[in-house]
């Protein structure tokens, strides 16, 4: 698993899947535009909603969850890397958030 920047995940939006693992109250904060929404504890039950021809870039809050997740897809055969710093990180930037 990578870890990438956030300016790596802004310009990879459009040829990756973004898949947020937050819990729905931290969604409601904002999210990625595009993204999909899947919380952590739910991955293994709604992986077939990923497609692994396509790569991931797991989000969470800060980082911690998402470099979690991207390992267990990378095992499952996904090719899946984590943005650092999470929303904190896009949101402090200024980057979109719906």
């Amino acid at each position: 698993m990578a870890e990438i920047t956030i300016t790596e995940a802004d310009q990879r939006r459009t040829s990756a899947r973004i898949l947020d693992v937050r819990e729905d109250f931290e969604v409601e904060e904002g999210m990625i535009p595009g993204a999909l929404h899947i919380p952590m504890g739910q991955l293994q039950a709604r992986l077939s909603e990923l497609d692994p021809a396509v790569p991931v870039i797991a989000v969470c809050r800060s980082g911690n969850r998402s470099a979690r997740v991207a390992d267990a897809l990378n095992g499952a055969g996904f090719t899946a890397d984590t943005m650092a710093g999470g929303m904190i990180a896009w949101t402090r930037a200024g980057l979109p958030a719906t």
